[in-house]
């Protein structure tokens, strides 16, 4: 199937959709369903002919049967905005699963890259000046991968997506002059910066790989870091639709909008995402966080806080949210610096029951008169057992 479309190709490239993930224990379902809705409704402003997913479609090697759901949704929603999707698999994906059934989604205009075999198998698409060749570079684990695409020797991701683009320059070369070419591929790309929640691709190995090694094609279409960023003109990365860490409270989430002219990559626009809910970090004394009109913004956020009482604050968690009820992480931090750090020193000279006591005073307020007595007790029971 191929069809024609007035002036330059319009892409959209988003990755690492990461469905089924929870954030801090919060199921991030609705969140996910409307920053994808908000992708949908981009592809559809913007008259997109092909979404380009980046892989990461899923949190985990086997979703759940809500994050199936949410994902056939945004799919359908997508298609119905009137755009194909080019999908590849990511290191959080099962390319068996994501790849069942490819020839027939295929058929519908769900387009899956998950086996290594169908690299420099692209799909080809034409517009008002030619062919448009969209090739699906899955995540490609050396240690997993390297015999079945014949280099045994490989042993770093360089090794694999350079075998792998040797396939897709191949492809090319039987192309009609003027045909244009666009990568997706799931791999850390020298230059880009990790945000913190991505999952380490390194396996007794160098996880990066050149942008050279990418040379030779129209536009590259990356996934696996978290934020949108430019390694170059036309090697890029996304980022994730929502962030997933609150090292990533700084970053506004987005999709690039990228148009394919005659001679090649025309205009790459970032497209900002919706805020779907905002994160904040939060340091003071419990009573302050929870009285300080300061703080007002960040009560429909998720909030994690840094406690700086003097002694720790009973029912943190619990007083916290009935402020911020989107409060999912809390710590405390005795003023002065980390104990922790000097607890050989603290206990140096200090007989068993003091170390009890001691323990008791940074975790409760120091014993009762009730404990006290156990903890003599128990140090008595221990002496006589010892004896």
């Amino acid at each position: 199937m191929q069809w024609s479309t007035v002036g330059r190709m319009k892409i959209l490239h988003t990755s690492d959709w990461h469905i089924g993930r929870t954030f801090h224990g919060v199921d991030l379902r609705a969140d996910q369903e409307a920053a994808l809705a908000a992708i949908a409704q981009i592809v559809e402003r913007e008259k997109v002919d092909v979404v380009v997913m980046a892989g990461d479609l899923y949190d985990r090697s086997m979703p759940s049967a809500d994050a199936v759901q949410v994902c056939n949704e945004a799919f359908v929603a997508i298609r119905q905005a009137g755009a194909e999707l080019v999908v590849i698999s990511g290191n959080h994906d099962s390319p068996a699963r994501v790849g069942a059934g490819a020839e027939f989604s295929s058929a519908g205009g769900l387009h899956l890259f998950t086996d290594i075999h169908r690299i420099g198998h692209p799909l080809v698409r034409t517009d008002a000046h030619g062919e448009v060749r969209f090739y699906g570079i899955p995540y490609l684990e050396p240690e997993v991968v390297r015999r079945a695409m014949g280099i045994p020797e490989a042993r770093s991701h360089t090794d694999v997506v350079r075998a792998a683009m040797s396939r897709v320059r191949a492809d090319l070369a039987t192309a009609p002059a003027g045909t244009r070419a666009v990568v997706a591929a799931h791999a850390f790309v020298v230059g880009g910066e990790a945000t913190g929640s991505e999952r380490s691709i390194s396996v007794g190995g160098v996880e990066t790989v050149s942008a050279e090694e990418f040379s030779g094609v129209d536009y590259v279409a990356l996934g696996h870091l978290h934020s949108p960023q430019e390694i170059s003109a036309e090697v890029r990365y996304s980022g994730s639709p929502l962030p997933y860490s609150f090292g990533e409270r700084s970053h506004r989430k987005a999709v690039w909008l990228v148009e394919l002219g005659a001679d090649g990559l025309g205009p790459v626009a970032r497209v900002d995402l919706p805020e779907v809910r905002g994160l904040s970090r939060l340091t003071g004394e419990l009573e302050t966080l929870l009285t300080d009109p300061a703080w007002e913004e960040a009560e429909d956020h998720y909030v994690s806080a840094v406690l700086t009482d003097t002694v720790r604050p009973l029912d943190a968690m619990s007083r916290l949210q009935s402020r911020f009820p989107h409060a999912v992480h809390v710590e405390w931090q005795r003023p002065g610096g980390d104990d922790a750090l000097h607890y050989r020193e603290r206990v140096r000279g200090k007989d068993d029951r003091e170390v009890f006591t001691s323990f008791l005073d940074d975790v409760y307020r120091g014993p009762t008169e009730e404990q006290a007595e156990l903890i003599t007790a128990a140090l008595s029971a221990a002496r006589v057992v010892e004896g």
